[in-house]
């Protein structure tokens, strides 16, 4: 099962992720999410990857389709709080990684 919270808060959507992001979840970020994104031309997301307990080449995917979305806006997107078992695969995305969203929220705003 999958799940997604958000929040957006000083301009940064915070996505924070819970579950298997598997073909099911992909589905809720690539039909969901990035519409949002677009339509309201968020420049500015933060994946909380705490809670994800697995990620599949789908999932994967979904995070880049969402890159581009924030690229499209020239905006930026970091990964916090990612679990070491998938750092090997979420290294592929070369997105920024930070330690938490605090973190990331201070990087934003340089």
């Amino acid at each position: 099962m999958f799940q997604m919270d958000l929040e957006y808060n000083k301009g940064i959507l915070f996505a924070r992720l819970k579950g298997s992001l598997s073909k099911r979840g992909s589905v809720k970020l690539n039909n969901y999410l990035v519409p949002v994104i677009l339509k309201h031309k968020i420049k500015y997301l933060v994946y909380n990857l705490f809670e994800l307990m697995e990620i599949d080449e789908v999932g994967i995917d979904a995070i880049l389709n969402t890159k581009c979305a924030i690229r499209a806006n020239k905006g930026k997107i970091f990964l916090c709080e990612v679990p070491l078992e998938f750092n090997k695969d979420i290294r592929k995305l070369h997105i920024k990684e930070t330690s938490n969203e605090l973190t990331a929220l201070e990087l934003i705003h340089v």
